[in-house]
């Protein structure tokens, strides 16, 4: 029997032999007993766009670091690759990614000898063998006008396109992105997320973390939102938002009071504003329009929407618990 600190590598190459990442009770305690991971599990298959959401000090560094390899789980397992990527890092690592929050490298260098340097490390990307591929990814992040121009000439921006590069030089798996557009213009935010669904349909696993819900609800196929380390909510972007209410708001006439409104339409109220919350949208809308309609009332600014990402995320933001880091 296989013990279950040595997967064999053959189990990550056959189709359908699992998720590409495995969580499952993981924990991570720091000195003095502090908990900032808490029983966390989830997968990531293969292909597939996972974003982890959460405030600052949800855990979510603590989180991606024990995925990454970089510490050992205070408790639980991970699995990347079908291997423990901690006991494991000399097979693991040349198989994956790592885009940082930032990348520290040398201001005097220019991008391509930053390239180079970087692929001195990079299975796949060493020596005139490997050209053809470094400036492939220099060409891919956009920055192939920009391959004379020493690093701290860069816009942060530019910085983290670079960022991005290097963590493709290895052709990986597994791709980890911390934070991946933060510092970007519009344009740049936009040409980042084209190479991720790339990424993506050419097989690779992404895992992100992000501040952007925009982003998380524009590129991820499934998330996970983190909340004082432990993991509160997951699923399809679509999936969380429709377990949220939506949402009606409007303006009634001064002499019409929110007490007239039918009672199955009472709602929070501040003098002539009000807002419904409905997990039936269509139906309350329709309810409300019509009473409008048959009273005689104008309905001032009316706002229908469906319950956003944002709003999910803010809901379990605004709970109040310990910090974590």
């Amino acid at each position: 029997m296989t013990s279950a600190s040595s997967f064999p590598p053959a189990a990550a190459e056959r189709p359908g032999a699992g998720p590409v990442i495995c969580a499952d009770a993981l924990r991570r305690t720091y000195a003095g007993g502090f908990d900032a991971v808490r029983g966390v599990s989830f997968t990531v298959d293969r292909g597939e766009v996972f974003a982890l959401l959460g405030t600052n000090g949800a855990g979510k560094t603590s989180t991606v670091e024990l995925l990454e390899g970089l510490a050992r789980p205070s408790g639980g397992t991970v699995r990347v690759l079908g291997l423990d990527p901690y006991a494991h890092r000399a097979e693991v690592r040349p198989r994956t990614g790592v885009m940082l929050q930032e990348g520290g490298f040398p201001a005097d260098l220019t991008v391509a000898e930053t390239v180079r340097m970087w692929a001195g490390c990079t299975t796949g990307a060493r020596g005139p063998t490997g050209a053809a591929r470094r400036t492939e990814v220099v060409e891919r992040v956009g920055l192939a006008a920009r391959a004379d121009v020493r690093v701290k000439q860069l816009s942060g921006g530019e910085r983290r396109r670079l960022d991005l590069g290097l963590a493709l030089l290895g052709r990986p798996d597994v791709l980890f992105l911390d934070e991946p557009t933060a510092g970007m213009d519009p344009e740049g935010r936009r040409d980042t997320w084209d190479l991720v669904r790339a990424l993506r349909a050419e097989g690779t696993t992404v895992l992100l973390t992000t501040h952007y819900l925009e982003e998380a609800e524009l590129l991820a196929d499934r998330l996970g939102i983190l909340h004082a380390g432990e993991l509160v909510l997951t699923g399809s972007p679509d999936e969380v938002t429709a377990s949220r209410p939506a949402r009606i708001r409007f303006r009634l006439p001064p002499d019409v009071p929110a007490a007239r409104l039918p009672l199955a339409l009472r709602a929070a109220a501040d003098g002539p504003r009000v807002e419904i919350r409905t997990t039936a949208l269509q139906q309350t809308l329709g309810e409300l329009l019509r009473w409008a309609a048959d009273s005689g009332v104008a309905l001032d600014r009316l706002d229908a929407r469906s319950a956003s990402l944002e709003e999910a995320f803010l809901e379990i933001a605004d709970r109040t618990t310990e910090g974590v880091r």
